[in-house]
């Protein structure tokens, strides 16, 4: 899998009650972190959230679009389009 890789699409909720993928957003994923934007701590929550998710270390997902907005994009190496999408939509 080393050679894939895909962009999401993300709407990103900082300072919720509680981390989550709350589920399609569009055609990206709405997403709830309970840190705040100040210093890009929200942005952090992120990442480690969808690492956590998709099953993939930290470092092969990578901010790539709106690091201050709340619409946002993030590649993920080590895994395509369609793996990405079905470990998103997995309830945890």
């Amino acid at each position: 899998m080393a050679g894939r890789s895909t962009r999401l699409r993300l709407r990103v909720s900082p300072g919720a009650r509680s981390n989550g993928i709350v589920g399609r957003h569009g055609e990206g994923w709405k997403v709830r972190v309970t840190a705040t934007p100040e210093g890009g701590k929200a942005n952090d929550a992120v990442l480690r959230l969808l690492a956590e998710r998709v099953g993939l270390p930290q470092v092969n997902l990578k901010l790539v679009s709106g690091p201050s907005s709340r619409d946002k994009i993030v590649e993920l190496t080590g895994v395509d389009a369609a793996e990405a999408e079905r470990r998103l939509g997995q309830p945890r």
